[in-house]
């Protein structure tokens, strides 16, 4: 398996963890066969040109029997899996679009790439599900996500005219970092940029205790004994490398080999036990969903939230 899609992996399982209803997933996908996109700015968009697009999706591991769903109908799914519904309307349609980026992209990069509706692209669910997981809240639930949905139709992020790959994650140190160093993805628009709104929630850190033999176990390092060496960090505060017991690891292979919720970490060993610190939760390239909650909550509209998580970017229709 390909590291990065490994390191991707082993990053959103832990995120459904986070609380019941208030519990996001983190990414991606979808795709059409025989695709072409157009980017339109918004001033040149007519109102019948937008037809609805289909998207392939497959509810299996091995992506089999994929089936088509309405593109927008799609994106209310995502947003239900990956959001919270209770969470500001200007981040809910922040979401939106960048769920619909990240879909449209995988299908201009192949239109014939199948995505599945877990957490291996992007968690995807269907009305029955929306019902077992809001119960009896689901038309209010359900209607607000329509709306945020709805009221951003066919709205993507581009770059140079091209949509983007919309990397979004739940929460960071109070920085994102870049794509060149999380998935060796060289893309100017997802650079490191301010996240400091995550600090104000309670995800926002939170330590993990595993027993000395297990942390050794994890790191393959062998003996009864751990010694901390030089950490190195970035500007933004995620470690770039770290020595344990005379052994150079980077922070990405601390991160996952074991299992941690973030590369913002750090490691105290405490008699037989060794207690890390996590800060943030996820790979934390791109968008932070904790981090849209709060700048709408400030009063930034979902535009304000894309141009400021993704650089140097606009808002089109497709």
């Amino acid at each position: 398996m390909n590291k990065f899609l490994l390191i991707i992996v082993m990053i959103l399982i832990p995120i459904n963890l986070l609380v019941k209803e208030k519990e996001i997933p983190v990414m991606m996908g979808v795709t059409l066969e025989n695709y072409s996109l157009e980017v339109k700015p918004k001033e040149e968009i007519k109102e019948e040109e937008k037809e609805n697009e289909k998207v392939l999706i497959s509810n299996n591991k091995d992506k089999s029997n994929p089936f088509y769903v309405d593109l927008e109908e799609y994106v209310i799914g995502v947003v239900a899996g990956e959001m919270p519904a209770s969470f500001n309307i200007e981040a809910l349609k922040a979401q939106a679009v960048a769920s619909r980026s990240f879909a449209l992209n995988k299908m201009q990069q192949n239109n014939n790439y199948v995505l599945s509706t877990t957490i291996n692209d992007q968690v995807y669910l269907t009305e029955e599900e929306m019902h077992k997981k809001w119960g009896n809240e689901f038309d209010y639930y359900y209607n607000r996500i329509k709306q945020a949905v709805l009221d951003t139709k066919g709205e993507v992020v581009t770059y140079n005219d091209e949509v983007i790959s919309a990397y979004y994650f739940a929460i960071s140190n109070g920085y994102t970092d870049d794509a060149q160093v999380v998935f060796n993805e060289s893309r100017a628009y997802l650079v490191s940029v301010d996240s400091s709104w995550d600090k104000n929630y309670k995800s926002y850190s939170s330590t993990r205790t595993l027993t000395k033999n297990d942390f050794l176990k994890k790191l393959g390092l062998e003996g009864n004994t751990i010694k901390i060496g030089e950490v190195i960090r970035s500007d933004n505060n995620y470690v770039r490398s770290i020595v344990i017991n005379d052994i150079k690891f980077t922070g990405l292979e601390v991160f996952n080999k074991l299992a941690l919720k973030s590369t913002d970490f750090v490691i105290n060993v405490n008699n037989d036990n060794v207690n890390i610190t996590t800060y943030g939760f996820g790979h934390s390239v791109g968008m932070s969903q904790y981090g849209a909650q709060g700048m709408a909550s400030e009063g930034y509209n979902y535009q304000d939230i894309l141009k400021h998580y993704y650089k140097n970017t606009e808002i089109n229709y497709i």
